[in-house]
C-alpha cells in the first residue's frame, strides 16, 4: 500500500527500471517482451505515481528528469534485490558454504558412497558438515517435518510431496567367508543356498523376506540364526562363521578388499533394489541443496551389478 492507502503496483518498478535504463519507450518495451503501446500507458502510469515527467521529449529522444537520475540506481537496486529473491542464483562459490545437511542412508549404501560424496564436499565446500542419520528415520514424516535434508537408497513409502530422482539399481548377492565351503562348487543351487545358515538383516528383526517366498515356492526353507539391525555388523558376523549373509552387489567389491568376502549369484529370480535420493519440495530450489545433490549424483558411481538410473 502507498502512503494513501492505495495498492502499490511493484511490477512498475521493473518497467521503470527498464525505461531508465533504455531511454526509449520502444527500446524498454523490446526489452520486456510488451508492446509499446503497453509500455507507453505504463509510462503514464508511473509518472502519475511519481507525479513527475519521468522522462521527457528532446528532440528525437527521451532524457529523464532531474528526480528520474536521482532514482535511477534506486530502482536499480531494488529490481536486483527482487530478481534475486524470486530467482536465487546457484552456488558459484561452494568454499563460501557454511551449513550442516542430515543424510539418511543405510550403511550398505554408505560403504559405496560416504568416502567419495564426503571427499568431494570437504574439497569443494570445508565449511560444509554432512550429518549421516541412521535407517530410524526411514518411514517417518522426517523429510516433511524438516528433520532430514536428504534420503539416499530404498525410497519407500514416501509422503504424497516427496520428490524422488533414480540413482540406480542394484542386485543382491550373497556372501561368505574366504574359504567356506559353498565357494568349492562351480555353482551354488537353490537347495544348497537353502541348507546353509543364515544372517538376516533387518532394523525390525524381522527373519522373513523375499527369498523365503522365492524359497518356499521350490518347497525350500532356509535357517535365519540370527537377525542383526545393520549391514555392517552382519558383514562383520558372516566373515567370523559359516554363515551366509546378503549383500547389495554395489558393495561387493568393496567388501572382498576389506573383509575378504566371497559372493555368488543367489540360485534365485530375486528383482532389482531400485535406489533414489529423496527429498522435500521445500529445498527443491535451494541452490544450496541442488549443490548438494549434485554432488551426490558425481559421487554415485555404479559398481559391479549397478545399472544407472533411468
Amino acid at each position: 500500500m502507498d502512503g494513501l492507502g492505495r495498492p502499490m503496483d511493484l511490477s512498475l518498478l521493473v518497467a521503470l527500471d527498464a525505461l531508465l535504463e533504455e531511454e526509449s519507450v520502444t527500446a524498454a518495451a523490446a526489452r520486456l517482451h510488451v508492446s509499446a503501446p503497453a509500455m507507453s500507458r505504463t509510462l503514464g502510469r508511473i509518472r502519475t505515481a511519481l507525479a513527475d515527467p519521468v522522462l521527457v521529449r528532446a528532440g528525437r529522444r527521451l532524457v529523464p528528469t532531474p528526480r528520474a537520475v536521482e532514482l535511477r540506481p534506486r530502482v536499480r537496486a531494488l529490481v536486483r534485490e527482487a530478481r534475486a529473491i524470486l530467482v536465487p542464483e546457484p552456488v558459484t562459490d561452494p568454499a563460501r558454504l557454511s551449513r550442516d545437511f542430515t543424510v539418511q542412508a543405510s550403511d550398505a549404501v554408505l560403504t559405496g558412497l560416504a568416502s567419495r560424496l564426503v571427499s568431494a564436499v570437504a574439497r569443494q565446500a570445508p565449511g560444509v558438515t554432512l550429518r549421516f542419520l541412521p535407517e530410524a528415520l526411514e518411514g517417518t514424516p522426517a523429510l516433511r517435518e524438516g528433520r532430514l535434508d536428504l534420503e539416499i537408497g530404498v525410497i519407500g513409502h514416501p509422503d504424497p510431496e516427496t520428490r524422488i530422482e533414480p540413482l540406480g539399481r542394484t542386485r543382491i548377492l550373497a556372501a561368505v567367508r574366504a574359504g567356506h565351503p559353498l565357494t568349492a562348487r562351480p555353482t551354488v543351487t537353490a537347495r544348497a543356498f537353502a541348507a546353509a545358515d543364515h544372517i538376516g538383516v533387518s532394523r525390525q528383526g524381522r527373519a522373513r523376506g523375499p527369498i523365503d517366498d522365492r524359497l518356499a515356492e521350490l518347497g525350500l526353507r532356509r535357517r535365519v540364526v540370527a537377525v542383526l539391525p545393520s549391514w555392517s555388523a552382519a558383514f562383520l558376523l558372516c566373515r567370523e562363521t559359516d554363515l551366509v549373509c546378503l549383500m547389495p552387489a554395489d558393495s561387493a567389491e568393496y567388501n572382498r578388499e576389506v573383509l575378504d568376502l566371497r559372493t555368488f549369484e543367489i540360485p534365485l529370480e530375486l528383482p532389482p533394489l531400485l535406489l533414489g535420493m529423496a527429498w522435500h519440495p521445500r529445498n527443491d530450489a535451494d541452490p544450496e541443496h541442488i549443490w548438494l545433490r549434485d554432488r551426490v549424483r558425481d559421487s554415485w558411481r555404479p559398481e559391479v551389478g549397478v545399472v544407472p538410473g533411468s
